[in-house]
């Protein structure tokens, strides 16, 4: 695991989590100058997707308790923030209901929480795996998807386009990835519980809330979170952040209590 980190160290520190299988760069690079503007920013580049380290991805609770001592060596044990994109949200809800470091907001990037367990998790991380793999391999989506997404309308390949490029595609091949951390990401993300009715003292839990993703899930926010503040987007998954940069950064400051 890696730590990429930008900005004025006087400032207070917001770690961002990727999605699934994203690498740091793809997801975050975009917006980290336009969180240096308030936040020394920290981005975590998991096990098993960072070109640097031949490393594979083991699970979540790993993966959390090393951010846990990073968090603890670098900052004392405690952050002002902590963004999840997507799957990072997961990363979010474990490291406040752990209470081994101290966040003072925590926010889900329109996270799903999907938790599933058995053969269903375990068939479905496989089938993940390997189209991923594919795509990771050659930096671009297997002949069957392309098509797919070449008859959308052009609204939707707006919105569409930039999610895949956070993916890799149309990027250069993501060779380095190994199946297995694919596989192990999405499967131990799955079958990894949150707790509910997740309260610290002196943390407020963040939704990004997009609204087209469907009802239920803002009902999986208030199961996982006592007292969540849910901000709703009439967009889809990650929408606010591959589509209106400025806008998601500027919400963010927000749930920090900085600007207006």
């Amino acid at each position: 695991m890696k730590f990429y980190c930008f900005g004025d160290e006087g400032k207070p520190v917001i770690l961002l989590l990727p999605g699934t299988c994203c690498h740091w760069k793809r997801n975050f690079d975009h917006v980290i100058s336009l969180l240096e503007r308030d936040f020394y920013v920290v981005c975590v580049s998991y096990d098993g997707f960072d070109e640097t380290e031949k490393t594979v991805f083991p699970d979540m609770i790993t993966e959390t308790a090393k951010i846990e001592d990073y968090i603890q060596e670098k900052f004392g044990g405690h952050i002002c923030a902590a963004y999840g994109c997507s799957m990072g949200g997961s990363f979010v809800g474990l490291l406040i209901q752990r209470r081994k470091v101290h966040i003072d907001h925590g926010i889900l990037g329109s996270s799903d929480l999907d938790q599933e367990s058995g053969l269903s998790a375990r068939l479905k991380a496989r089938l993940i795996a390997e189209m991923l793999y594919g795509m990771f391999q050659k930096g671009r989506l297997p002949r069957w998807m392309q098509k797919r997404l070449d008859k959308k309308s052009p609204e939707e390949r707006a919105y569409m386009e930039p999610m895949l490029k956070m993916f890799g595609v149309g990027n250069d091949a993501m060779t380095f990835v190994q199946k297995r951390s694919i596989r192990n990401q999405f499967y131990s993300d799955l079958v990894t519980l949150l707790d509910e009715k997740i309260e610290v003292p002196g943390t407020t839990v963040h939704i990004f809330y997009a609204l087209k993703m469907g009802e239920k899930y803002e009902t999986r926010y208030h199961r996982h979170f006592k007292a969540p503040d849910i901000r709703r987007h009439d967009m889809q998954h990650e929408e606010l952040l591959v589509r209106a940069p400025e806008q998601w950064a500027a919400e963010v400051c927000r749930c920090c209590g900085m600007g207006t």
